[in-house]
């Protein structure tokens, strides 16, 4: 009854309310650039896209170009069989997957547009338009989606290497090397 709407105006007016329970992290490791190895938190799609039944030792991580992955892709050669790091805005998270998608990618990580943002993390939800994604859809911190872009582009780089997802219970607490800007 009134609870539950209560909950539910709470959740579609302020999110953090809602709250995100453990296992609904994933975490991928950067291999390279060496600078930005680091273990890193994204949270998957709410309502859309596929699961991880595999583990990538070593994929490509391509950031999208034109960022915001919308439409054709003048990097789509080098996105299938890989992830791609693609940034919020411009058109729906599911559009942005379904994009990812027909490129033949195997994820994709759709970083916040907010390059401050170091804690909040966005429920990602379909859109309106009853498609569907077959692809795992992760939503990644604007800090963290920005610091990787930043290194790929200070050395030239076309993708960082990445494993995902990384299971981070069997890590050690001294050995988890999360971004140092980012507060646990």
């Amino acid at each position: 009854g009134a609870a539950m709407l209560l909950w539910l105006w709470l959740c579609v007016c302020c999110w953090p309310v809602c709250g995100l329970r453990i296992h609904e992290y994933l975490y991928f490791q950067v291999l390279s650039p060496g600078d930005i190895r680091y273990i890193f938190t994204a949270t998957p799609a709410k309502d859309f896209g596929g699961v991880f039944n595999t583990r990538y030792d070593q994929i490509h991580l391509v950031p999208a170009d034109p960022p915001e992955a919308c439409g054709e892709l003048n990097n789509g050669v080098f996105i299938q069989d890989q992830i791609a790091l693609v940034e919020r805005g411009g058109c729906s998270f599911l559009s942005k997957t379904r994009v990812i998608q027909e490129h033949g990618g195997r994820a994709v990580i759709i970083a916040d547009n907010a390059y401050d943002n170091d804690s909040f993390y966005i429920e990602m939800i379909q859109d309106s338009s009853r498609r569907t994604a077959d692809i795992p859809a992760l939503f990644l911190l604007g800090r963290d989606g920005y610091m990787i872009r930043r290194s790929l582009e200070q050395h030239g780089l076309p993708w960082a290497v990445i494993s995902i997802p990384v299971n981070v219970t069997s890590i050690p607490t001294y050995e988890m090397m999360q971004p140092p800007w980012t507060f646990w």
